[in-house]
């Protein structure tokens, strides 16, 4: 495929001169190029070298869960801002009202759609409702928001501060006070040896609540299955006790589907894979799969009622605003990318595409001692690499990277935990666009196979 331009190393060379490029150390680009990708097809994109790779990231971050190169969705972006491009979202427009309902007919239960531009911004907004509530029920007492060891909910100051990463907190405290961390749930790595692992780490947010004082808290904040902490899939049984502990101490329950949202399970969203009840739901990847910016806070019809119960008090309602909420093109997008998931039936591939995925690292790690655990739901997979089965002694992070470039080198990009968790960046994450086939799949694996044996013999 022909896609290089004729000036494409003056872009290259304009790139490297004036980009600051997002989680990057630069210093390596003192005597070599950053990478720049030019165009994309189907599950595959072109460099400026004109190497072509198979996506196994979806755009890096979990994001082109439809693919590349869908004229319809550039087309309904087109005509909608040739119409109206954006206004503030003081009032509405067209496709924004159409994508809310059709949203909120994904997820019964939730019915109001609060526009922005990303899932950082998604989550401070559930984040400033409860406070807000806390206030307005509670005397701003019932204010703090628990979140999850290995859990991420986004890169602002207090996102960070609900976040359960240190390598990716390092250096930016001080840190928005109010947010208290609750143990992780990964099996694997589980804290204590017991029958029944998945009440036992839904237990001890109880113990949590408990030590705050229930009077305290007033929302907890969990992915449904966690992303960059390692492609962690809650056991059974934590799901339905974590809903039961919040219902029992009134505590709303927030769950970030910024990457599990909008198909990436197999399911329109990860937490209906559990049969809970959300009273907020944040959403930004995969809502219009890259092609405009587009995040969502949904919550009940109860929460959005406390905002507009006293219309005399001039404070009373959300006092918030995102600007490019107003921007038409995000919800004109997403419709298109609804219609596309619909229309092809790509949370049934996602689900079969994914069952192949995890059988074939499955294989892979019948193979690879390296392979310590491999885990995942949906096209959302992760293999855990580590130097001993036994003790479970992770792979440094320098040999999963080199995994990862092995890979690379084939023409398959992966992704791995990286400068999140210390010592423990040691899993490899996969997540291709809903649109995989077998080919692609197993294209994917056998890159890995090639790699493992390349790094770890």
């Amino acid at each position: 495929m022909n896609v290089v331009p004729n000036n494409i190393d003056d872009i290259v060379q304009a790139d490297k001169a004036h980009v600051w490029h997002h989680l990057t150390q630069h210093k390596p680009f003192e005597t070599s190029d950053p990478r720049v990708m030019i165009e994309g097809k189907g599950c595959r994109v072109w460099d400026a070298n004109g190497k072509e790779h198979l996506d196994a990231v979806s755009g890096g971050v979990w994001t082109v869960n439809v693919g590349y190169g869908r004229e319809r969705i550039a087309k309904a972006i087109y005509d909608q801002v040739m119409k109206i491009p954006f206004f503030g979202n003081v009032v509405g427009n067209i496709p924004g009202a159409q994508f809310a309902e059709r949203l909120q007919e994904k997820m019964p239960g939730l019915s109001r759609i609060y526009y922005c531009s990303t899932g950082t911004e998604a989550n401070e907004k559930a984040f400033k409702m409860v406070r807000q509530i806390a206030h307005k029920k509670y005397g701003g007492k019932k204010h703090k928001i628990l979140y999850r060891d290995r859990d991420y909910h986004g890169t602002s100051i207090t996102c960070l501060s609900a976040g359960g990463q240190p390598e990716r907190n390092a250096q930016y405290g001080p840190y928005t006070p109010g947010f208290v961390e609750v143990p992780h749930c990964l099996e694997y790595r589980a804290q204590v040896e017991t029958e029944n692992y998945g009440e036992w780490a839904a237990d001890q947010i109880e113990q949590v609540i408990l030590r705050e004082g229930p009077d305290t808290v007033g929302a907890l904040c969990l992915e449904p299955v966690t992303a960059g902490g390692g492609v962690i899939v809650p056991p059974e049984g934590y799901w339905p006790r974590v809903a039961e502990i919040c219902k029992k101490y009134d505590v709303l329950l927030h769950i970030d589907e910024v990457v599990c949202g909008v198909g990436r399970t197999g399911t329109w969203f990860g937490y209906q894979h559990y049969g809970i009840q959300p009273d907020f739901v944040t959403m930004a990847k995969g809502v219009a799969s890259g092609y405009a910016a587009i995040a969502c806070m949904v919550t009940t019809e109860e929460v959005f009622e406390m905002f507009k119960d006293d219309a005399s008090d001039p404070l009373n309602y959300f006092r918030d605003i995102s600007t490019f909420g107003g921007c038409a093109a995000g919800p004109a997008a997403a419709l298109e990318n609804m219609a596309i998931i619909e229309e092809e039936e790509l949370l049934d591939n996602t689900t079969a595409m994914g069952a192949r995925l995890i059988a074939n690292l499955n294989e892979l790690q019948n193979k690879h001692r390296a392979i310590g655990d491999v885990r995942g739901k949906g096209l959302f997979c992760g293999a855990e690499l580590v130097m001993d089965r036994t003790s479970k002694e992770p792979a440094p992070e320098k040999m999963v990277q080199a995994v990862v470039a092995a890979c690379g080198a084939q023409g398959v990009i992966i992704g791995a935990t990286n400068r999140s968790l210390p010592g423990m960046n040691n899993t490899l994450c996969f997540s291709p666009p809903l649109i995989s086939t077998a080919d692609d799949i197993d294209q994917i694996t056998n890159a890995v196979d090639v790699a493992l044996t390349e790094v770890f013999g």
